[in-house]
């Protein structure tokens, strides 16, 4: 039963990366999230691409976190941690249901065995501190970070590396047009400028496909990068046009080159 409901989890796993991406925006894994979210969607009854003859549960909804940070979180009032401690790098499903069931309804049995993850505990969901405990019951499952679902994700989501620019066909490939050498062994190898664009501590993000992408600096600040116009709205770009761009842009440039966010048009970088 388990192959049907995971092509649906891979499905509107895909989905959600197309129509969604913002939900994997600030994670380190974006794959990772787009599943963790994609199960959210299925168990709801909100995915576009359901098993046939699914009809959804009235009354589910779909918690998920880190287990130690649920942990850290509920340790010192839920005796009920001690049956299974907490497990590092693994995501937490709580689901909840209602409790007129006697057992915990066969289609999330079924889309949690699909995505790889063991039961660990069933009761009252008032024995959380639920705020919504009323005429509820919690089920809880444990999903590994690398489990090899997430793999077969990553390379749906990647495809072939020479079938999608990275600009997503507009102008051609932007990482030939910009400031880092793709070749450069070291950081010593950078142009003096780009090497400080480089080390200094930046957050990357992609904002929308097209190039499109926020940099948040060291003190806070936020600027919007284009890489497609190769323009930024921080004040350095804005009043100087440094030629070779700013370090904001530069920064952004290389992120794309190493793989580190996703590519221009959207996709996730390659393996």
């Amino acid at each position: 039963m388990t192959e049907p409901y995971l092509t649906t989890v891979l499905r509107e796993a895909e989905h959600v990366a197309e129509q969604h991406e913002q939900v994997a925006r600030t994670t380190d894994n974006q794959a990772h999230e787009y599943l963790r979210y994609a199960v959210l969607r299925i168990l709801e009854g909100q995915a576009d691409h359901l098993p046939t003859g699914w009809t959804p549960i009235d009354g589910v909804t779909v918690g998920y976190g880190s287990d130690d940070a649920m942990f850290d979180s509920w340790s010192a009032s839920e005796d009920w941690w001690e049956t299974v401690p907490p497990q590092e790098a693994c995501t937490r499903f709580r689901v909840f249901f209602p409790d007129d069931h006697q057992t915990v309804p066969r289609d999330i049995v079924d889309v949690m065995a699909a995505l790889g993850a063991w039961r660990v505990w069933t009761g009252s969901a008032a024995a959380c501190g639920s705020y919504d405990h009323r005429e509820r019951r919690e089920v809880h499952f444990l999903w590994p970070e690398g489990h090899p679902v997430e793999e077969v994700l990553h390379e749906r989501l990647s495809g072939p590396a020479e079938a999608v620019a990275p600009d997503g066909g507009r102008t051609g490939d932007v990482r030939d047009r910009l400031v880092v050498d793709e070749n450069a062994e070291s950081q010593d190898d950078f142009e003096p400028r780009t090497k400080r664009a480089v080390a200094e501590a930046m957050d990357v993000s992609l904002l929308s496909k097209g190039g499109r992408y926020e940099v948040q600096s060291a003190s806070g600040n936020r600027y919007e990068v284009d890489v497609i116009d190769e323009s930024c709205t921080c004040p350095d770009w804005q009043q100087r046009s440094p030629e070779g761009g700013c370090k904001h842009l530069r920064r952004v440039d290389h992120e794309i080159k190493r793989g580190r966010v996703p590519r221009p048009d959207g996709r996730l970088p390659s393996p």
